[in-house]
């Protein structure tokens, strides 16, 4: 491998010091039309190996721009197919670094059809071994399906450009008024999940794969927890609108790595570890703070689609590494716009579905408000949740008691409303009330979420749930 090449160094970087093997090393393009023989066609344009980070075992296949323009073509895709086979065989993440300016028209048919082997390939392994994605140059048609495909994918900030079709063969719209293939506009839209500098990248995948377990059937991803696993979260009730940072709060170290922190906000996204174990969490959010320390963004507390849609794939993606689902509710609704109302009610199905779904252990924490069905459908212990835990001032309930009380008494005066709405807070929303009904578990203080959120997790260890016998859902 040449270490000189952008991407050999991208593989040196993101691997442990002098762990890579590369394989294929002497692979070139059989094709000879258009004068292909001549060109240098060293590796055929992709660097395929193996290599350890953090000591775990991990495939990495980085596109070579300078060979080839990086473009796929029959032995470069035979060579990625192959390196998919090894890791489904050893049970490791593959790490793909794309760079190529797509498919090589001087191979024709025979791209296509080796383009189309590595979406085979990368079917096969969903669901079964993490599969991560990082752009740092083009990554265009064809090759933005397959990027998609991945579980995870990064993108560099200046140089990297991902697109199906490219800004300028839209209708209407051109790179200067809107690069459509641009980090910025991808990390909005929900497509990447993150974005920032090329050493930043690195950093990031090295910090997802030591999270991550290797594969559908593994749990050695636990690693030694130093934090006390009874430490008191003190003022931890002050992020009940920043979720992103109660999240880091109860977590071993404070550590919690965010997935698409740009896309849907509102809905936050993620894994933390607890007592060592790696947990998956979901989470409503209503502000954002700036390093500043002051509130950068507001929300209204509701599920919008973009938001359910985000927190859907992460939750199947959750379920197929068996990894624990944790999640923070604090909601009143859905939104109610008119855009919003296209997709609602298919997002929030899906959302529903893949939490009820789901069978590896579910715990919930109701921080704030739990109203109306977008309560249910946020993990509730209707639709599967194992373990319900509450903050003492949760209000969990059909709506706002002065809403329900105007419904219920509509024509009464002010101060029956009143009155009425008083006596239904405290007989209908009242997390005691809740708890009482079951819907609750355990009310606890918020500064004791961590220990009786580990204790939960601890306890379903060894949670087993079956499901009927069928090929697979269809919502």
């Amino acid at each position: 491998m040449s270490t000189t090449s952008k991407a050999g160094s991208r593989i040196t970087s993101l691997l442990d010091e002098n762990s890579f093997v590369e394989i294929g090393a002497l692979v070139t393009a059989r094709n000879t039309d258009f004068n292909l023989k001549l060109s240098d066609a060293s590796s055929d344009g992709v660097i395929t190996g193996y290599g350890l980070i953090d000591g775990k075992l991990v495939y990495v296949y980085s596109q070579d721009s300078s060979v080839l323009n990086g473009t796929v073509g029959e032995m470069h895709a035979r060579k990625i197919a192959n390196l998919y086979d090894m890791a489904l065989k050893m049970g490791a993440p593959i790490i793909g670094l794309l760079d190529s300016a797509g498919l090589r028209l001087e191979e024709a048919t025979d791209a296509l059809d080796a383009m189309a082997s590595i979406y085979a390939k990368q079917a096969l392994a969903s669901g079964v071994i993490p599969q991560i994605a990082a752009v740092f140059g083009n990554c265009g048609g064809g090759l933005a399906i397959s990027e998609s495909m991945a579980d995870f994918t990064f993108m560099e900030e200046k140089n990297a450009k991902l697109f199906v079709n490219a800004p300028n063969a839209l209708d209407g719209n051109y790179t200067a008024k809107c690069d459509t293939a641009s980090a910025e506009f991808m990390s909005k839209a929900g497509v990447v999940t993150a974005v920032g500098e090329e050493g930043y990248i690195l950093s990031s995948i090295r910090e997802l794969v030591s999270i991550l377990p290797a594969n559908n059937d593994s749990y050695s991803d636990a690693e030694d927890c130093t934090d006390d696993l009874n430490r008191a979260c003190a003022g931890i009730e002050g992020c009940i609108g920043d979720t992103a940072i109660l999240i880091s709060q109860i977590a071993d170290d404070n550590n919690f790595v965010e997935v698409k922190a740009d896309h849907a906000k509102s809905m936050v996204t993620g894994f933390i570890r607890l007592n060592g174990n790696t947990v998956g969490v979901v989470a409503n959010r209503s502000e954002v703070y700036g390093e500043d320390g002051k509130v950068a963004e507001k929300f209204d507390t509701v599920i919008c689609p973009c938001g359910a849609a985000k927190a859907t794939d992460f939750i199947n993606f959750c379920d197929a590494f068996s990894i624990p689902l944790l999640t923070i509710t604090n909601v009143t609704g859905f939104k109610a716009t008119v855009d919003a109302e296209k997709k609602m009610a298919k997002a929030v199905a899906k959302l529903t579905y893949a939490f009820a779904n789901a069978t590896v252990p579910k715990v919930n924490v109701i921080t704030g408000k739990a109203y109306g069905s977008a309560y249910t459908v946020m993990n509730s212990k209707s639709i599967g949740c194992d373990i319900t835990i509450a903050w003492p001032n949760a209000e969990i309930g059909t709506m706002d008691a002065k809403l329900a009380a105007k419904i219920m008494f509509d024509g009464e005066s002010a101060e029956v409303i009143s009155e009425k709405a008083s006596e239904y807070a405290k007989l209908q929303n009242n997390v005691v009330s809740a708890a009482k009904r079951g819907y609750v578990d355990q009310i606890v203080e918020p500064q004791d979420t961590r220990k009786y959120v580990i204790g939960a997790f601890e306890m379903l260890y060894t949670k087993f749930e079956d499901r009927p016998a069928k090929k697979h859902g269809t919502v």
